[in-house]
C-alpha cells in the first residue's frame, strides 16, 4: 500500500468534514436534522429512497467543435441522486461515460436507457444507480461525444470523446458550463465534486484517459477490460488485428444521426489511421493513453482499480499491465487478473465484486475509514473457482530460458540444426494440436513431464534468429500447456456462453428497484471443458516492424536476423505432470476474425506465404516463473 500524499490527505478530510454521517447505533437525529449518510460495519448504507430519488438532465460543453458547426459541442449529462440532495446533502458522484447507449447497448444483457414525458431516464443501464444512490451517492450516466443524445462526432477514442468527459468532471467541480433544455445555465451544487468513473472496454479506456488528462476533481477510476493504447487494440507489433477501416465504422456505429452529418470526421479516421502500413503515427499516439499526446499516466492522480482478462482478443491483457506500470509511485491501485475473456466480473464474481466495488468507492470517494487499502492488492484466478491473493502483480520471478531442441523437445542449452515452416493464417487451435505431427504451418518443441507445478507471472520474451525468402513475414509464437485438465473454456461462444462464462439459471437483484428499473440480471458461472492442451498467451509480429513500430524496415531474403519482442503477458500455472509447449508459427488467424460494418469477415492479415527458417542456437522463449525451473540448467 503507498502512502497517502498530502494533496489526498487534505481532500479525504474535506469530504469527511463536508458529508455529514451518521453511525449506525447512534442517537435518532432529530426531524428537523439535516440528511446524512449512514455508514454500518464499515460500509455505506442503503438509507436513500431510489424511487423518490431526483432524476434530471443537463448538457455540459465541451471544449471542441467536434462536428465543425461552428458551435462547442454540448454533452448530454443524465443523473440520479438522493432527493436529501436537494436539502443540504453533499454527495459524490460515480460516472459512467459510454458510447453504447444507442448501439449494442450496455453491459452483458446490451441495456439501453429509458425516458419519462420530460426526457428524464427512468431506466439506467447495468446496477450503479440501484446500488449507490440508496447508499447517498449520485450516478452521472454520459452520453459519450456524439452518440444517443450529444451533440458532435464520436472520433474512435480520439481528443474529442476524452475531452467531452474531462468537461463533465469539470462542471462536477464548478469549471465547466451546463445548461438545461430552455438554455439556462445549471450548477452542480449538490455535489462533493468527488468523482469516480467506472466502465468496461471502451467506458473503461474513457476512464484511463480523462484520468490521464490530470484532472482535478476524478479521485478514482476502474478500469474493466478498457484499453490503454488504441494502436495495440487494433495492430500488435505491426500486425493489423482489426478489420480495415476499423475506425471509422466504430464512430459510424454508436451514432445514429444522419451519417453526412460526421462523414468528413469519418473520412479523415480512415486516413489518419492508416490501415495500409500498419504503422505506429500521430492518430495512434492521440489514441495512446500511456504517454500520448492528450493523456499520460504518469498525470493520473485518481487511484486506479483494474480489471484484465487473460485470454481477452479485444482488449488483450498487455493493455493494462503496460499502463499499470507507468502509474506514478504514489497512486493507491489494486488489480484482479482473470483467465476470463472480455467480461466484467459482475458476471463472474458477483457478490465479492460488488462487496470489493463498494469498499473501494466509500474509501475513495466517501473517506469511509475502510480496510480496502490495507488488503492485498491483486486477486489472481489461476482456474475455475481457483482464485488467490498477493501484494502485487505480477508476483515476484525469476527469468527462466527454454531452447528449442533438434529432437522436438525444450531445454535449457542451445542447440544445433534449423527448423522450418510457412507463413498462413492459421488458427491457435490447429496450431497447437498434435504437436508430435509434423505440419508445414508450424514447430513444435515441447519439455519432458513437469516434476512440479510451475507458474507464469508477467511478460514472456521471444526470440528468434531467422531467415525469410521474402521481405516480411507475420511471425507467431505460442506458450502452450500440454495434459488434460478442466480449465476456463475462453473460446465458447452462442448458446448463452461467451468469455468464460455461461449463464447458470435465474437472476439476483442488487439494489433499489422501481418498476421501470428492477436491478436485476442473470446469474452466471464459469463455462469449463475439459481439454488436452491450453494455448497460455501467444506474441505476434509483423518482422518489417522489428526495429520500429512507426516505419517499415523489409527483410533481406536469405540474411540471417535475430528478433526480440515480448508476448502478451498471463498469470498461469502449470501442473505438475504436464508438457510446456513452444510452438512457432505465421500469421496467427484467431486475431483475423472480426466482423467489419458489412456483415462479413476480413481475413485482414491472410499470411505472406514467406517462408521462415529458424536457426535453433538461436531461438528461445523467456518466463518469468514464480516457482522456477523444472529443468537443469
Amino acid at each position: 500500500m503507498h502512502m497517502l500524499t498530502p494533496q489526498r490527505r487534505r481532500s479525504l478530510a474535506a469530504v469527511t468534514l463536508t458529508t455529514a454521517f451518521v453511525v449506525a447505533g447512534a442517537p435518532a437525529a432529530s426531524a428537523t436534522a439535516e440528511p446524512k449518510i449512514k455508514l454500518s460495519d464499515g460500509v455505506t448504507q442503503p438509507a436513500f429512497s431510489y424511487t423518490d430519488a431526483i432524476r434530471e438532465h443537463v448538457r455540459v460543453q465541451a471544449p471542441l467543435d467536434s462536428d465543425g458547426d461552428g458551435k462547442k459541442d454540448l454533452i448530454r449529462v443524465d443523473i440520479i441522486r438522493p432527493k436529501e440532495s436537494a436539502a443540504g446533502l453533499k454527495v459524490p458522484v460515480i460516472m459512467q461515460e459510454t458510447p453504447y447507449y444507442d448501439e449494442p447497448g450496455v453491459g452483458y444483457e446490451v441495456e439501453k436507457k429509458s425516458y419519462d414525458a420530460d426526457g428524464n431516464v427512468t431506466k439506467f443501464p447495468m446496477w450503479y444507480d440501484n446500488y449507490f444512490v440508496p447508499r447517498g451517492y449520485a450516478f452521472v450516466s454520459v452520453d459519450m461525444i456524439g452518440t444517443r443524445l450529444s451533440e458532435g462526432c464520436p472520433t474512435s477514442y480520439g481528443a474529442a470523446d476524452v475531452l467531452g468527459g474531462k468537461a463533465v468532471v469539470d462542471w462536477l467541480n464548478g469549471r465547466a458550463a451546463a445548461y438545461d433544455d430552455q438554455g439556462a445555465p445549471v450548477k452542480a451544487t449538490w455535489t462533493t465534486g468527488r468523482t469516480g468513473m467506472i466502465g468496461h472496454s471502451y467506458e473503461g479506456a474513457l476512464g484511463a484517459a480523462v484520468a490521464g488528462t490530470g484532472v482535478q476533481g476524478l479521485e478514482t477510476i476502474v478500469n474493466i477490460a478498457g484499453y490503454t493504447s488504441g494502436y495495440e487494440n487494433s495492430r500488435i507489433n505491426g500486425v493489423l488485428t482489426w478489420f480495415k477501416d476499423a475506425a471509422a465504422w466504430q464512430s459510424e456505429r454508436v451514432d445514429k444521426d444522419p451519417a453526412q452529418k460526421c462523414a468528413a470526421v469519418r473520412q479523415k479516421l480512415r486516413e489518419d489511421s492508416d490501415d495500409a502500413t500498419g504503422n505506429y503515427n500521430a492518430y495512434w499516439h492521440e489514441r495512446n493513453y500511456r504517454n500520448g499526446s492528450i493523456s499520460k499516466a504518469r498525470n493520473i492522480r485518481a487511484s486506479v482499480f483494474a480489471v484484465m482478462g487473460m485470454q481477452d482478443r479485444n482488449v488483450v491483457s498487455s493493455q493494462i499491465p503496460e499502463w499499470w506500470a507507468l502509474l506514478p509511485s504514489n497512486i493507491q491501485r489494486k488489480i484482479w487478473v482473470t483467465q476470463y475473456g472480455h467480461l466484467e466480473p459482475f458476471w463472474a464474481r458477483r457478490d465479492v465484486w460488488v462487496d470489493t466495488l463498494h469498499q473501494w468507492f466509500d474509501h475513495e470517494l466517501m473517506g469511509v475509514a475502510n480496510d480496502i487499502m490495507s488488503r492485498p492488492r491483486v486477486d489472481v484466478q489461476l482456474g475455475p473457482d481457483r482464485w488467490i491473493t498477493q501484494a502485487d502483480w505480477p508476483a515476484p520471478t525469476q527469468k527462466v530460458t527454454f531452447r528449442p531442441q533438434q529432437d522436438g523437445s525444450l531445454g535449457a542449452k542451445p542447440s544445433t540444426g534449423t527448423g522450418s515452416y510457412l507463413d498462413t493464417a492459421q488458427t491457435e487451435v490447429a496450431m497447437a494440436a498434435d504437436p508430435a505431427t509434423a505440419n508445414p504451418h508450424r514447430l513444435a518443441y515441447l519439455t519432458p513431464p513437469l516434476k512440479n507445478a510451475i507458474r507464469v507471472s508477467g511478460t514472456p520474451t521471444a526470440s528468434l534468429r531467422l531467415k525469410l525468402d521474402k521481405p516480411t513475414a507475420n511471425l507467431g509464437v505460442l506458450l502452450v500447456d500440454y495434459g488434460t485438465d478442466t480449465r476456463i473454456n475462453y473460446r465458447e461462444t452462442g448458446q448463452g456462453r461467451a468469455q468464460g462464462l455461461k449463464f447458470i439459471g435465474g437472476e439476483t437483484c442488487v439494489g433499489q428497484s422501481t418498476a421501470d428499473d428492477d436491478g436485476c440480471y442473470l446469474r452466471a458461472g464459469d463455462n469449463t471443458a475439459t481439454s488436452g492442451f491450453n494455448v497460455v498467451t501467444r506474441g505476434i509480429l509483423d518482422a518489417q516492424n522489428h526495429k520500429s513500430l512507426s516505419r517499415q524496415a523489409p527483410l533481406t531474403p536469405g540474411k540471417p536476423y535475430q528478433i526480440t519482442w515480448k508476448m502478451l503477458p498471463q498469470d498461469y500455472e502449470f501442473k505438475a505432470g504436464h508438457r510446456l509447449g513452444l510452438v512457432l508459427t505465421g500469421t496467427n488467424d484467431d486475431f483475423n476474425s472480426n466482423v467489419d460494418g458489412t456483415g462479413t469477415e476480413d481475413d485482414v492479415e491472410p499470411g505472406t506465404g514467406a517462408k521462415v527458417t529458424i536457426d535453433l542456437a538461436g531461438t528461445s522463449i523467456s518466463l518469468p516463473l514464480v516457482t522456477g525451473t523444472p529443468i537443469k540448467k
